[in-house]
């Protein structure tokens, strides 16, 4: 991978302290500020927008670099030309922008090539895009593997143009350059791997792009402060392209990727949503199950399905990783999905924070999930004996000896915490509270190895 990727700006990932804690403030408001700053940006899937948007992660936590030339052959792709652009606009004959890029990068066809022209409305029209069914909003168009130059604008606008001869300036560049993705490695007590992915080339799009993001970040700040057991990396890449460059320049090193999500859509108002796996049954799937289910809110669960995010590139049969993905209203299921209307007004502080606060709890769930093993397994010890008797903390009673005798019971060498949680239905802190006092106890043992998928 060193041999390939251009490495910038590597950073210490213990001594660098952000100077905004975006996971500190319970309603979400420093996490929607933080999308408030990225959502301006002209984003792609290659480009100086990525970089720039690379570089407002930096300001929260150490992410390193990574440049990938173009050209570069990645399984069946290729890595494309870069892409810039400094303005693009169509004025009508009295010098009036009618579509202006400066206004909204959503006006403009993401990869459209260079154009400095004349024409009428007939010619202009097969390249304007709009949408009928929500007249008022901007859609989002890319073209990113054909060369082809266009404009998106509110269908209203468009059904608006006269008769004219329209100035048509896309001042855009496709050139050799770079793919750009930022990593950030934090290092645990094993080199096994929890692989958190999310998508940076979708450019003023707050909840399909930047609220994944904005979670992703605030995630990675919360996790810095803690000792960790797993080894945790993220990934703020391009969409497919991106993924598919990055597996294929780890390929090796994949293995070590036991759990992970995909993190996309988190900041709508809508239920939480997780998508299973290609395998179906990891751990990762049934620690945000069961998140989920004990929230006590409502969820959905949805079985994997080859299309979507960059969990169908992880989940590739050739790789077959422990890949899920994290959303709330899932794309396309949203009126505002690619469009102009999803926009700051859209994403929601206390929706932000729900998101992040639940994925610090599926994580808290695969960081300390093991196998025990009693070692008083001829009925049941007497728990006064121990001090055991009674309950710890906040924790109410009755749940706490329900734990107990629920972790004493099952703690055989075989089932694991979360199996455990799952059958006794028992709140995960309760669970884990419960085998913590046991084990100081001595009446449990941690079994080696721990769960594995």
């Amino acid at each position: 991978m060193d041999d390939i990727a251009r490495h910038a700006d590597l950073a210490d990932l213990r001594e660098t302290d952000a100077a905004v804690d975006l996971s500190a403030d319970k309603t979400g408001r420093a996490l929607h500020e933080f999308i408030a700053d990225m959502y301006p940006i002209s984003r792609s899937i290659t480009g100086d927008g990525t970089r720039r948007t690379i570089d407002l992660i930096r300001n929260y936590v150490p992410l390193t670099t990574c440049e990938v030339p173009s050209g570069l052959q990645v399984f069946d792709w290729t890595v494309p030309p870069e892409w810039n652009v400094r303005d693009a606009y169509v004025k009508n004959s009295a010098g009036e922008r009618v579509i202006d890029f400066r206004k909204s990068n959503l006006h403009l066809l993401g990869y459209s090539i260079p154009v400095s022209a004349h024409m009428t409305l007939d010619e202009l029209k097969p390249h304007l895009y709009s949408d009928p069914e929500k007249p008022d909003w901007i859609p989002y168009r890319t073209s990113y593997y054909e060369k082809t130059w266009g404009f998106c604008l509110p269908h209203n606008e468009l059904l608006a143009m006269q008769e004219d001869v329209y100035e048509v300036c896309i001042d855009s560049s496709l050139a050799p350059g770079h793919l750009t993705y930022g990593d950030l490695r934090l290092l645990g007590r094993t080199s096994d791997e929890v692989l958190i992915s999310c998508h940076i080339c979708h450019p003023s799009l707050c909840n399909d792009n930047l609220s994944g993001i904005a979670v992703a970040t605030a995630l990675a700040q919360h996790l810095r402060k803690m000792e960790l057991r797993y080894t945790y990396r993220f990934v703020f890449i391009p969409g497919t392209i991106g993924a598919i460059t990055w597996l294929a320049l780890n390929e090796a090193h994949v293995g070590r990727v036991k759990h992970g999500f995909v993190l996309t859509c988190a900041g709508d108002s809508g239920a939480m949503t997780y998508k299973r796996s290609r395998r179906g049954n990891t751990e990762i799937d049934r620690a945000w199950s069961y998140v989920l289910e004990q929230s006590g809110e409502p969820y959905e669960i949805q079985e994997f399905s080859p299309y979507g995010y960059d969990e169908r590139q992880y989940c590739s049969p050739g790789f077959n990783l422990p890949i899920g993905t994290v959303m709330r209203t899932p794309f396309g299921r949203f009126a505002e999905y690619h469009s102009s209307a999803d926009n700051l007004d859209f994403v929601r502080p206390a929706a932000l924070y729900d998101t992040l606060k639940k994925a610090i709890a599926a994580i808290d769930v695969i960081e300390n999930d093991a196998c025990f093993r009693n070692e008083k397994p001829f009925c049941e010890p007497k728990l006064g004996n121990y001090g055991l008797y009674g309950g710890l903390g906040g924790l109410a009673a009755g749940d706490f000896q329900m734990g107990l005798l629920w972790v004493l019971n099952m703690s055989d060498g075989d089932h694991s915490l979360l199996d455990i949680a799952e059958r006794s239905k028992l709140p995960w802190a309760v669970i884990k509270e419960a085998a913590a006092a046991l084990s100081r106890a001595g009446l449990i043992k941690q079994s080696e190895p721990g769960p594995t998928n």
